[in-house]
């Protein structure tokens, strides 16, 4: 593996102890060009550290193919989890940026009915109400029915997985594409339950069974698709890109906006108190590769990184400027101070989620039902995220940005009843 359970907790005390530098001090509340100016150049390098870590994996992705072996599943599969920790840092840029969110899901969309792409266990089921294409299984199969029109699926190529199978017929589950598509393909499904281990899908899935060639084929499409698309969003982010061009318009409510829904109505709702609330793995961010607690505590990381206007590199350089938390000392230095204390107080409860997870309880087993102490870390990072964003809310009406930000729910937070019937 890239990373061992000790190396990752090293890593993570190293951007615990970055992230806990005060914030220069400045004579004067930043403009907020500058501010912006920063936010859009900490984008760039997530996106550009996501990028190379793509290319590797893509790599990684070529060995497995040219020789599947154990050495060239498990390096890929060290590879796809290396490509995670930078990604999940630019999740704070959703929400608050169109551009973002028109193309999130091409690269990160979840969860996904695996059926569509490759075989299942027969307790995943033979059909859906709501997915026609629910075992499709598209490296079987190389004509298929898509809303009634015949699909020559005979080469399975970048564009067949864009253009006719992600999110096809309308069904949002039908993720061709993406880290989770290639997640799947490298690892297999889960079928442990809440208890310990990830998917064993077996290296020679892509040398002697059935269909190798054609897993093979899909593996390295969804992969190049992967590189073109963080290309894509690399470049919005340039000194000419599109995304930084639309930012003075937004102003300080896409910073507002990215944080605030992150963590209430994705991470703290859609992502864990509903997996908690049901016991499911299967609500499991990362649920084939067991990953969940490194991108659950990413996740909280970047959204630290965009308030603070400072972000820890994969090679180790800072990059940072003018901030959103210094606008917000200048204005009120103890409502800065608080959010502060949240956001470090949610990384702590998140670090505490995996160090549990590198201790050998991964985080489908800390929701199991009757697991009362692993339920409660989980919980607790939960009230880490609602706390901040409170903090959130209150630097949004500090900044007269109400009528411009709008905080994601999640009926798993704010009507659980919803979630049993």
């Amino acid at each position: 593996m890239i990373q061992s359970g000790s190396r990752v907790l090293r890593r993570l005390a190293v951007i615990l102890c970055l992230s806990a530098m005060p914030v220069a001090a400045y004579a004067a509340a930043p403009a907020e060009a500058d501010v912006l100016s920063t936010y859009a150049d900490i984008a760039l390098a997530g996106y550009e550290d996501s990028l190379a870590t793509a290319k590797a994996l893509d790599a990684a992705i070529d060995a497995l193919i040219a020789a599947p072996s154990e050495e060239t599943l498990a390096a890929a599969r060290a590879a796809w989890k290396a490509s995670r920790i930078p990604y999940q840092q630019t999740e704070a840029y959703r929400f608050g940026n169109p551009i973002v969110d028109d193309w999130e899901g091409r690269v990160n969309a979840w969860p996904l009915d695996e059926g569509l792409i490759d075989y299942v266990d027969p307790s995943y089921g033979s059909e859906s109400d709501s997915n026609p294409l629910y075992v499709a299984n598209v490296i079987a199969n190389p004509k298929l029915s898509i809303g009634g029109a015949e699909v020559d699926a005979s080469q399975i190529t970048p564009e067949l997985l864009q253009d006719r199978l992600q999110e096809a017929d309308g069904v949002e589950a039908n993720v061709a594409t993406g880290y989770h598509a290639i997640e799947f393909l490298l690892w297999g499904q889960d079928l442990n339950g809440t208890g310990p281990g990830a998917g064993v899908r077996p290296y020679t899935d892509y040398s002697t069974a059935e269909h190798a060639d054609r897993r093979a084929a899909y593996l390295k499409a969804a992969s190049t698709l992967l590189v073109r698309d963080l290309e894509e969003m690399v470049a919005n982010w340039t000194a000419d890109g599109a995304a930084r061009a639309a930012l003075p318009e937004m102003g300080l409510s896409a910073i507002l906006t990215g944080m605030g829904s992150l963590s209430f109505g994705e991470v703290a709702g859609q992502r864990m108190k509903l997996g908690l609330l049901l016991h499911d793995p299967e609500e499991e961010h990362d649920c084939f590769s067991d990953n969940t607690h490194i991108s659950h505590y990413y996740d909280a990381v970047g959204v630290q990184n965009v308030y603070l206007g400072r972000y820890v590199r994969l090679d180790g350089s800072v990059v940072e400027g003018p901030s959103l938390a210094q606008v917000i000392a200048d204005k009120d230095a103890a409502l800065d101070g608080e959010i502060q204390a949240q956001l470090a107080d949610t990384v702590d409860k998140m670090q505490a989620i995996v160090a549990r997870a590198e201790g050998g309880e991964a985080y489908d087993q800390q929701i199991g039902e009757g697991n009362d102490e692993g339920n409660a870390v989980v919980q607790a990072a939960i009230d880490g995220l609602i706390a901040q964003t409170r903090g959130i809310e209150r630097a949004v009406a500090l900044l007269n940005l109400a009528d411009k930000v709008t905080i994601e729910d999640s009926d798993s937070l704010s009507n659980p009843d919803a979630v049993f019937e």
